[in-house]
C-alpha cells in the first residue's frame, strides 16, 4: 500500500477551507509541488516551478479556481532548489519569504547555471545523458530568478485572512535554509524537500541529525494533510516513512565508513530492498557522500551528478 492519502494525479487538488495543492508526478528530478492557501480575499503560494510554462500552467489553473489567485500578495519559497523557484517572476507577489540561508544560497546561485549545463550534456558522456533523462523536458532558457525580499532565522508567523500561518526553519538538512509552512487552523503542512515520498530523499547538504529532528516536529504537531515537496499527498505515515529511511541510510553508511568501505562502494552496498518501489534509488550516492563527511571522511567529493550516473549505470546492469 502507498503512502499517497489522496490520488496521485497531476493538476490542482482542492484541500478544502480554502486551501490547494499542486501536484506533479511522478515526483521525481524536477517534478516538483507546491500550494496555495486563500481566505477573506488574502492569497499564500507555497513555491513555484522549474520552469515558466509549468508555473504559468499552476497559476491559471489556481486563478481559475479561485478569484483569491489573481493577485497573489505573498510567496513563500520553501528552499534555494530551483524547481521550487524558477517561477517567481511570474507571480507578482509583494513579498516573497524564505529563510535568510535560502536567500543567501538563491543570490550566490548563477542564474544560467542549469542552462549551460544542460547546453554541454552532449559533451559529458554518461553523465550528461543522466542529466537529460532527469532534466530535458523543462526549459531552463529566458529564467530570471526573483529573490525574495523578506527573510527570517527562526520562525516566522503570518496571517492570510483568518488562517494562521506558522513558518519554521529546520534546515540546514536537505538544503542550508528549509522552511516548514503549517497552515494551524486547517491541520495543514508544506514541507517543501523536507519530504519526498515514495521517492528517494537526497541529503545535499545536511547534516542528517536536522532532517531526522524535523520530521519528529512534524510528528508532534496536530497534523491531517502534508503536502510534500515531491510526491503524493500524504500524512504522518509519509513523515514516518522519511524518517525511518534517514535513520536506516545514517546506520548503513557508518557501519561501512567504520569498515573503511569507499562512498561507491558504500552506496552499492546498501541494500536499498524495502524501499525497492521508491523513485531515484542512485541519490543513495550523495546520501553516502554527505554522511561520508559528517563522519569524518575528508576525501575530495566526486561531482554529484557523476557519482549518481555512475550508480544508476551498475545499479541498473546488476
Amino acid at each position: 500500500m502507498g503512502l499517497g492519502t489522496r490520488p496521485f494525479t497531476h493538476g490542482l487538488h482542492d484541500l478544502g477551507s480554502g486551501a490547494f495543492a499542486w501536484i506533479q508526478p511522478d515526483g521525481g528530478w524536477g517534478w516538483s509541488n507546491a500550494g496555495l492557501i486563500v481566505d477573506h480575499g488574502e492569497s499564500l503560494l507555497v513555491d513555484t516551478l522549474f520552469d515558466l510554462r509549468l508555473t504559468q500552467e499552476m497559476l491559471v489553473a489556481m486563478q481559475r479556481a479561485t478569484d483569491d489567485a489573481r493577485h497573489i500578495k505573498t510567496l513563500v519559497n520553501t528552499h534555494a532548489n530551483q524547481d521550487h523557484c524558477n517561477g517567481n517572476e511570474l507571480v507578482g507577489a509583494d513579498e516573497i519569504i524564505s529563510s535568510t540561508a535560502t536567500y543567501r544560497e538563491l543570490a550566490q546561485d548563477d542564474p544560467d547555471r542549469l542552462v549551460n549545463i544542460m547546453r554541454n550534456t552532449p559533451n559529458m558522456g554518461s553523465t550528461g545523458e543522466f542529466l537529460q533523462r532527469c532534466f530535458g523536458k523543462f526549459d531552463f532558457e529566458g529564467i530570471t530568478m526573483t529573490l525574495p525580499n523578506r527573510t527570517f532565522d527562526e520562525l516566522l508567523d503570518l496571517s492570510v485572512g483568518d488562517k494562521t500561518l506558522r513558518l519554521k526553519r529546520v534546515g540546514p538538512c536537505h538544503t542550508q535554509g528549509d522552511i516548514l509552512v503549517h497552515c494551524v487552523e486547517d491541520r495543514l503542512m508544506f514541507t517543501g524537500d523536507i519530504l519526498f515520498i515514495e521517492g528517494h530523499p537526497i541529503l545535499w547538504v545536511g547534516p542528517v541529525a536536522n532532517w531526522i529532528s524535523a520530521c519528529d516536529y512534524m510528528l508532534e504537531l496536530d497534523l491531517e494533510t502534508i503536502v510534500p515537496g515531491h510526491g503524493p499527498i500524504t500524512d504522518k505515515d509519509g513523515v514516518r516513512a522519511v524518517r525511518d529511511y534517514l535513520v536506516y541510510i545514517r546506520d548503513e553508511a557508518y557501519a561501512r565508513y567504520r569498515a573503511g568501505m569507499s562512498v561507491y562502494d558504500a552506496a552499492m552496498d546498501i541494500s536499498l530492498t524495502q524501499f525497492e518501489d521508491w523513485g531515484d534509488s542512485e541519490r543513495i550516492g550523495v546520501n553516502v557522500q554527505t554522511l561520508y563527511r559528517e563522519f569524518g571522511d575528508e576525501s575530495k567529493r566526486q561531482e554529484p551528478f557523476s557519482l549518481m550516473a555512475q550508480i544508476d549505470r551498475d545499479r541498473r546492469s546488476k
